[in-house]
């Protein structure tokens, strides 16, 4: 088990930090979040989505969306954690990608034959667990935390799936969904993170009536 992390870690390491750094922006909520409306969007507007799976997608991502936060706001204003695990949070970078990249992927291969279906997912999977894994790269996220976030963004591709399982498969062409993920460059510089961490520290101070966030270093010293 010892050599295995090892491994793993040398593999890191072995990557420039400058790819990491890049890699990383696939997960970044200024570029999925905007993404996350659009399918949204293309499910309600397609002949074979409707009304009922464009809402269950809103509903499996925003509450996996209500989770990463709340488990970040618990934290940043009230210190609520794991020194054991050097848990602080779920990886919003991870859980995100992981859920939006593999329902993107399956709304493009809907109309193909299940095991391609399954395929596209496992690959939406396979991508968020690489966007986890640039979050250590970067020394971002511990280990619990990427491995949590991974597990909530396969929950919500599947809770999602779950609930859209009897409805007829969307039509989402490929282009338009590429031409969607794209659209954020558009406002924003690739690579350049959204604000969304320095807004949830500001919310969390507010809410918790204190001067300022809690940090790693301070869960390691309670």
């Amino acid at each position: 088990m010892a050599g295995l992390r090892d491994a793993f870690w040398g593999g890191l390491g072995a990557v420039p930090p400058a790819f990491w750094h890049a890699f990383t922006w696939l997960g970044d909520s200024g570029l999925l979040l905007p993404a996350s409306v659009l399918i949204a969007l293309l499910l309600w507007l397609s002949p074979g989505g409707g009304r009922w799976t464009a809402f269950s997608w809103c509903l499996a991502f925003g509450v996996g969306g209500a989770l990463i936060v709340a488990s970040k706001l618990a934290f940043m204003g009230w210190g609520l954690g794991s020194a054991r695990f050097n848990f602080t949070g779920f990886s919003g970078h991870t859980a995100i990608s992981t859920s939006v990249w593999s329902v993107a992927l399956w709304m493009v291969a809907a109309r193909r034959s299940p095991a391609l279906r399954c395929v596209a997912v496992a690959a939406g999977w396979a991508l968020g667990a690489a966007i986890g894994a640039s979050r250590l790269a970067i020394f971002a996220h511990s280990v619990s935390e990427v491995a949590a976030g991974l597990l909530l963004g396969i929950a919500i591709c599947l809770v999602f799936l779950w609930l859209v399982r009897r409805q007829p498969a969307p039509r989402a062409p490929w282009p338009v969904m590429l031409l969607g993920l794209l659209l954020p460059l558009a406002f924003q510089t690739p690579g350049a993170p959204a604000p969304t961490q320095d807004l949830l520290e500001a919310i969390a101070v507010r809410l918790a009536g204190i001067e300022q966030p809690y940090t790693r270093d301070d869960l390691q010293r309670m």
